[in-house]
Order: C-alpha cells, then structure tokens, then sequence
C-alpha cells in the first residue's frame, strides 16, 4: 500500500527552504542548523525530509490532492497507431 517515489541525487534538499523556497547556494555538511532569508530557523535534517516528502509528492498529486495521470488502460484496437498496414 505504499507508493515509492524517486528523487534526483542533486536535489537540494537540505539547502532548499521547505517554507519559502529559497536555495542557499553553499552549506558545508557540519553545518546543521541555518537560518533562511525569510526568517525561518531549519535543522538541516528536518528540512530535508519535509523537502523531499513535498518532492515526493508533487510528482502524483495535483494541488486538489487528486492524481497527476489517469490510469492505465489497455489501447483499444480502433485507436490511432500503427496496424501494420499502410495508410495512403
């Protein structure tokens, strides 16, 4: 019952703010613990996971909560494609 869901290697998760969006540009890792240009206070960790569940997220679920794709359904023969037969 759970979806597995991919995220790039070079997402910025940790340098991303989960609250307005902004990108620090460099943060070494013994920095644990930074404050963004909004104000806001993240423990590095923390705003990673909530950056990369969002992540996670946006990739099946439109902004009502409802899925990105249709379904999958099998194409019907009288579909457009390819039959194997020339079209002139």
């Amino acid at each position: 019952g759970r979806t597995f869901a991919k995220v790039s290697r070079w997402f910025p998760s940790s340098k991303l703010c989960s609250v307005c969006g902004a990108v620090t540009e460099a943060m070494p890792l013994q920095v644990r613990e930074w404050t963004c240009v909004c104000g806001v206070v993240h423990d590095r960790d923390i705003n990673a996971a909530i950056n990369i569940l969002a992540a996670g997220r946006a990739d099946r679920l439109n902004a009502c909560g409802g899925p990105v794709r249709p379904s999958f359904e099998m194409a019907q023969s009288r579909e457009a494609g390819s039959h194997g037969s020339a079209a002139a």
